[in-house]
């Protein structure tokens, strides 16, 4: 009877107070994967048992445009997601800035924007307009082009014209397939291997490590190292369920999310340098394009949409650009 009570009297002490579920589209080798999982582990760690995280990734139980609307629910299904700018934009019309092709110089450049004094203000501002909290900027990769043989190799925008490039299924995402010069189309992440073996696609953008772990390599012929996207992704908690855990559990979380930070962009930047060998290995064309045409109508194409760069704040913009220099 007193190894019975006493185990029940542990298991309460130990008890979870509250439960996070952390979903995401990536594929087990994905380093922002893998970042989930060293989240998990830290987290329950740090708050003692007092935070429960389960982790949902490969689209298991939401779509990505799915989770994205699921967070913003209390109740959803989901209390933590990856987001991003081009996601957010449809709600913080100024976030489309940092959606552009080209903004960002360099991966340190992106990550001091996001993880830095700026950062803290546009998160601050993003939970206060949709009800959910960007917790920090990881580093998903450079987005390149990837194309299955179109008859033709791609080095210029106008190389493009026609081809079905898939794009994820925000607007601001789709503008930037057209920016590029190509014909952008929507589909899930969970369906793009398929459309590129059958040809319902062209082509997909992005990162090489992201490439490389769902096995694009297998269905394309060509990546073209346009650069074109210092992608940012943001662990994104619903606002609701932030401030239900009270600030003590909210640093724990932060601290767990600096750790998954720190593993994430490790990992990509260690792969990026290397699978460039891999994919040459694996028998596809590895292609330099002309970037600085790509760069120029891109440019163009942004400047030209007034409705897009409308919504951009200009000291904002300002700051980011000095920032880069």
């Amino acid at each position: 009877m007193f190894v019975v009570l006493l185990g029940f009297s542990f298991f309460q002490l130990n008890a979870a107070e509250h439960k996070l579920v952390f979903t995401s589209v990536s594929v087990p080798n994905d380093a922002h994967t893998g970042a989930m999982m060293v989240f998990e582990r830290e987290l329950e760690r740090l708050s003692e048992g007092k935070i429960d995280v389960e982790v949902y990734h490969s689209g298991q139980l939401f779509t990505q445009n799915g989770e994205q609307a699921a967070v913003r629910r209390k109740n959803g299904g989901t209390d933590l997601v990856y987001s991003g700018p081009n996601w957010l934009a449809e709600y913080v019309p100024y976030m489309s800035m940092f959606a552009a092709a080209y903004m960002f110089k360099d991966y340190n450049h992106m990550s001091e924007t996001f993880n830095g004094p700026m950062g803290k203000d546009i998160f601050d501002d993003i939970a206060k307009k949709v009800g959910i909290r960007p917790l920090g900027a990881f580093y998903l990769g450079t987005r390149e082009l990837n194309l299955r043989d179109i008859g033709r190799v791609v080095k210029t925008p106008a190389d493009l014209k026609g081809v079905k490039l898939r794009m994820p299924g925000s607007p601001t995402w789709l503008f930037m397939g057209k920016a590029l010069g190509a014909n952008p189309t929507p589909m899930a992440f969970t369906e793009v291997y398929m459309g590129l073996k059958t040809g319902a696609i062209d082509g997909q953008d992005n990162p090489l490590p992201t490439d490389k772990n769902a096995k694009f390599y297998e269905v394309t012929k060509y990546i073209i190292l346009t650069d074109h996207f210092i992608n940012p992704v943001f662990p994104t908690i619903n606002e609701a369920k932030w401030q239900s855990l009270g600030t003590n559990l909210q640093a724990k979380v932060y601290e767990a999310v600096e750790k998954a930070r720190v593993y994430c962009d490790s990992q990509n930047l260690n792969q990026e340098a290397l699978l460039v060998e891999f994919f040459k290995n694996e028998g596809m064309s590895v292609i330099v394009p002309d970037k600085q045409a790509f760069m120029n109508h891109v440019q163009k194409q942004y400047l030209e949409n007034k409705d897009l760069a409308s919504n951009w704040d200009m000291e904002m913009f300002r700051k980011l650009q000095e920032s880069a220099e």
